[in-house]
């Protein structure tokens, strides 16, 4: 039998640098909680905070004083995207298929709306902000592809995951606000764009070099 999101023989797969230390601090806040708090409200603040970080962006172009909506709203989202599936876990009420399908669904929509903002804003150029976009897509549908076929979900790439990802999108939006717009270094393209743009680019060719390895992979399983 193929693994399934709702088969226990789907591994995940998650070697980011920061991974040990934020399980230590989710296991401390799930067992901290209040009963009133579940999971689902916990996976409706996440997408609050992706709303948050959206307006913080676009309205930026007003004043950058905004930004710190955004700021704020990762915060938000970090905790309720990283704490909706642990809580369940924790408390042993896990329900696998929602689970997995609101989670990522929740995640993909979070994502354009950080994206989205940040090309609404003047710091990043829309047609960079998309590229970003699209590479998370692919890397996403790499994922939920490998689980299907190869029972594994993978959740970093190059010691990187979601929360690292985070980390430098706080770090780049404090230095929107301190620095201010960029100049021009290519073209009609800042800095930032170069920044936004080369994390689309790696997780592009991450997609084309991680299809290319499983494809290979089940090449071979399926010759035998």
């Amino acid at each position: 039998m193929t693994p399934s999101p709702e088969n226990p023989a789907l591994a995940r797969i998650q070697q980011n640098v920061l991974a040990r230390s934020e399980r230590r601090l989710l296991t401390w806040l799930c067992a901290h909680l209040p009963a009133w708090v579940t999971p689902d409200k916990l996976t409706v603040t996440g997408m609050v905070g992706a709303v948050a970080i959206f307006l913080g962006y676009a309205l930026s172009t007003f004043s950058a004083e905004w930004l710190f909506v955004a700021l704020g709203g990762y915060v938000v989202q970090w905790l309720g995207d990283s704490l909706d599936g642990s809580l369940a876990r924790f408390r042993h009420i896990e329900r696998p298929s929602y689970g997995y399908f609101i989670d990522h669904s929740c995640d993909g929509l979070a994502v354009l709306l950080i994206l989205a903002g940040m090309g609404l804003s003047p710091f990043v150029t829309m047609d960079i902000a998309l590229i970003a976009l699209a590479g998370y897509l692919l890397l996403s549908i790499h994922a939920f592809l490998s689980a299907r076929v190869i029972g594994e979900l993978k959740l970093s790439y190059l010691a990187a995951g979601p929360t690292e990802l985070r980390v430098l999108l706080i770090a780049l939006t404090i230095a929107m606000y301190v620095q201010g717009k960029a100049a021009d270094v290519l073209g009609d393209y800042s800095g930032y764009d170069l920044l936004i743009g080369g994390v689309g680019t790696i997780l592009i060719a991450l997609f084309v070099i991680q299809t290319i390895a499983t494809g290979r992979h089940l090449a071979n399983v399926d010759r035998r």
